[in-house]
C-alpha cells in the first residue's frame, strides 16, 4: 500500500472515470482526512492479522492517485513482477523502482520485470489489476475493454503470463447514455469460492454468458449485484488472507451500506466481510479499497 503524500482530485482520470467527484475543499484538508483514512485502513488490516507493506510516496513528482498501486504493478507467484502502461500521464510518475528494492528488502524474490509501459507511446494502456480481474487460481484473466483496457495488449498479457483471456465490454449509465467501465474490478471481484458481479452492466448477452460460464466452471458462486450498488463500489472489493488461513472480504463502507441481507450472507459462507471508511479517498480519487491494494505473491526467500 503506497501512504499518500498529496492526494486529491486528478482532472486527467476523471475524464472516463464517472466515479470521481470534486468541489472546493482544499488540497491541504482532501490530503490530510485522505491520510487518516489510509492509516485507518491498515492498522485494521494489521488488527486482523494481515501483513501490510506499506511504503511512503514521495513529494515529487506530484502523483494524486499514488494510493491505487495495483494500477502500476503487479506480483506474481513465479517471481514475475509486471508494470503497466497509464492512461493519465501525471500517473506514469508512479512506476519506482525504488519500491522494487523494498520488496526484495523485506524477504521476496523477483526472477524477472515485464514492462509493458512503452505501450503508452502508442496510446495502448492496461491498467494492472484495475483492467484485469486474476483468477490466478485457475490461470484466468476476464476484463472489459476501455480506453483503459486494450485488447490486444491484454491478450499479449494472458500469453507472457499463461492465463486464459476472458474478453467482454462493460457499461455504465451517465446522464442517459451508456459509457464504457473504466475499470474491471469495479464491476467485478473473484474470490477463491465465489465472484461478485454486476451482470446487468454487461449488456450483450453472449458476452455475459461467456463471463458467467468461466465462473461458474471453476466453481465459483456468483453474486449479482446491481449497477446502482456497483457504482456504490460493491464490485471493488478483494478477498485477503491472513497467516492463520482466515479469509477476509476487505470493502468501503460504502459498499457494505449497498449490501442486501442475502448478499451478506453469500459472502458470510466464504469469508469475513471487513469494512473501511474511505469516503475521501472514493469521492476524489474514485477508487475504493481494491484499488488501494497491490497483493504479493512473489515467493519468499529461504530464510
Amino acid at each position: 500500500m503506497i501512504e499518500p503524500v498529496a492526494f486529491g482530485f486528478n482532472q486527467q482520470t476523471a475524464t472516463n472515470n464517472f466515479f470521481q467527484q470534486n468541489d472546493s475543499v482544499s488540497l491541504e484538508s482532501i490530503q490530510e482526512k485522505a491520510l487518516e483514512e489510509f492509516r485507518n485502513m491498515v492498522e485494521k488490516l494489521r488488527k486482523f492479522g494481515i501483513n501490510v507493506l506499506v511504503v511512503k510516496d514521495t513529494e515529487q513528482p506530484h502523483k494524486p492517485d499514488s494510493i491505487f498501486p495495483n494500477n502500476w504493478i503487479s506480483f506474481h507467484s513465479d517471481g514475475k513482477v509486471v508494470l503497466y502502461p497509464m492512461y493519465a500521464k501525471n500517473r506514469r510518475a508512479e512506476r519506482r523502482e525504488d519500491i522494487l528494492d523494498i520488496i526484495e528488502q523485506e524477504g521476496f524474490i523477483i526472477n524477472e520485470i515485464i514492462d509493458y509501459s512503452k505501450a503508452e507511446e502508442e496510446e495502448i494502456f492496461l491498467e494492472g489489476t484495475g483492467s484485469m480481474v486474476l483468477d490466478r487460481t485457475h490461470e484466468i484473466a476476464y476484463a472489459a475493454i476501455s480506453e483503459r483496457t486494450h485488447e490486444e495488449l491484454f491478450i499479449e498479457f494472458c500469453e507472457d503470463l499463461e492465463f486464459s483471456p476472458v474478453v467482454f465490454h462493460s457499461t455504465q449509465e451517465k446522464e442517459g447514455k451508456r459509457y464504457p467501465v473504466y475499470h474491471t474490478n469495479v464491476m467485478m471481484s473473484v474470490t477463491e469460492d465465489f465472484a461478485i458481479l454486476c451482470k446487468e452492466s454487461i449488456q450483450d448477452a453472449k458476452e455475459r454468458k461467456l463471463v458467467i460460464d468461466f465462473l461458474q466452471t471453476t466453481k465459483k458462486e456468483v453474486i449479482s449485484i446491481s449497477e446502482e450498488q456497483m457504482n456504490h463500489f460493491l464490485g471493488n472489493t478483494l478477498q485477503l488472507e491472513n497467516d492463520k488461513k482466515e479469509r477476509f472480504l476487505v470493502m468501503s463502507h460504502t459498499a457494505y451500506q449497498s449490501l442486501n441481507a442475502g448478499q451478506i450472507n453469500a459472502i458470510n459462507k466464504y469469508s469475513q466481510i471487513l469494512v473501511f471508511d474511505i469516503p475521501t479517498i472514493e469521492k476524489y480519487g474514485g477508487g475504493s479499497v481494491r484499488c488501494m491494494l497491490a497483493e504479493i505473491f512473489l515467493p519468499r526467500a529461504e530464510s
